[in-house]
């Protein structure tokens, strides 16, 4: 590369390294204990998922028209906005609000047990993972937060592109990996520096990209949901509204569903109304039935009154590849061995952080042209 190129290069990841550094380690810091919220909910005693014996409740238990009934009679007056299942355990959620359109701080969320059929009261929140979470998501500002956030996830991107960029001509003299601890502490903090961002790049480019994605995941979702079910109701007319009153049958629409979508799991049913449905019919979610496809939905439109399948469609492939980088991003594939090891690389990226802040603190006068000149000619110099 010429020295022009160089230099290009070295700002770019000098200052996509700098400006999003404060939020990358808090990221890093609220992620770590994130990895393994399933195991600290269980700790604390909130986690019904592994604390109810029985079948999942996707898979069967009380009839969903009894569940529904429970539900209701605990919040009068109330009509109901979604049910949710578990592929895991008996653990079932019905979502209540006043009305069929209720704004989220309106909602109330209740947990069953379908293989009894028992309540077990209001969801437990505002724990230490709820506020880890909000501030891992958006920092308590909303959608604002979250762009913002995703823009800081787009720099680190940059910034480990430009950083590998960089370190070919750099070590093309030194052995790979080479830490020259016998140097001076700068030199040796640079290697360390320089080999740590190696080792976790492709994790790590792994996880920024994913979590860019999901922090623009809202408009993206907003817009298929809006988009694709408003094309499924539109191939088949029939946009009247059904009342809560005159809502049919849920096991008799779940059944219409499982008919078309064999060997599929629900994930939630979305009442007629909301965001997630239309004001005639049930939206139905189902999951595939493999680690990599589970994530993907395929809603299903039943009409409310008649119990009748409107339509099954798959998502979209951007769709696709946004719901599949969630569990990603937290390594929600493989179980506590692959979580164990997104935390070890995510402890290897707080260090990758901390030594670059260092290095850029501690820098001295004409560090930028002594830098590209140490770059161009390939010596043994200290690239900060």
């Amino acid at each position: 590369m010429r020295r022009s190129t160089i230099r290009a290069w070295y700002l770019a990841h000098k200052w996509s390294s700098i400006v999003p550094t404060v939020f990358l380690l808090m990221l890093c810091l609220t992620g770590l204990p994130l990895i393994f919220h399933d195991e600290i909910e269980a700790l604390e005693g909130v986690d019904y998922e592994t604390a109810l014996p029985g079948a999942p409740s996707a898979e069967g238990g009380v009839p969903l028209d009894t569940m529904l009934e429970t539900a209701l009679a605990e919040r009068p007056g109330e009509v109901p906005l979604f049910m949710a299942f578990s592929q895991e355990s008996p653990l079932l959620t019905v979502t209540t609000g006043p009305s069929p359109d209720a704004p989220g701080e309106d909602m109330t969320l209740l947990f069953f047990d379908r293989a009894t059929g028992e309540s077990l009261g209001p969801a437990p929140g505002g724990g230490v993972m709820d506020f880890l979470l909000q501030l891992h998501t958006d920092m308590f500002l909303g959608q604002p937060g979250m762009w913002f956030l995703g823009v800081m996830g787009a720099l680190f991107v940059v910034a480990l592109i430009s950083g590998t960029v960089l370190y070919a001509p750099f070590m093309r003299r030194l052995r790979f990996g080479a830490l020259r601890m016998d140097k001076s502490r700068r030199v040796g903090r640079l290697d360390q520096h320089n080999l740590g961002g190696i080792v976790i790049l492709a994790w790590a480019l792994v996880v920024g990209g994913t979590g860019v994605i999901n922090a623009f995941a809202d408009p993206l979702t907003d817009a298929w949901r809006e988009g694709e079910l408003a094309a499924m109701t539109a191939e088949h007319g029939g946009e009247e509204a059904v009342a809560p009153a005159d809502y049919g049958s849920l096991d008799a629409a779940m059944a219409e569903a499982h008919a078309v979508l064999p060997g599929r799991n629900p994930q939630f049913i979305a009442f007629p109304g909301g965001g997630w449905s239309t004001a005639r019919h049930y939206a139905v979610f189902f999951q595939g039935d493999r680690p990599l496809t589970e994530h993907l939905l395929t809603p299903a439109l039943i009409d409310a009154a008649s119990g009748e399948l409107v339509d099954a469609r798959a998502m979209p492939a951007l769709n696709q590849a946004l719901m599949m980088s969630k569990p990603l991003h937290f390594g929600d594939y493989g179980g506590l061995p692959l979580k164990t090891l997104w935390a070890l690389l995510t402890l290897a990226t707080i260090w990758v952080l901390w030594t670059g802040v260092l290095l850029w603190w501690r820098r001295s006068p004409g560090e930028v042209e002594r830098r590209v000149a140490e770059i161009h000619g390939g010596a043994e110099g200290q690239l900060a």
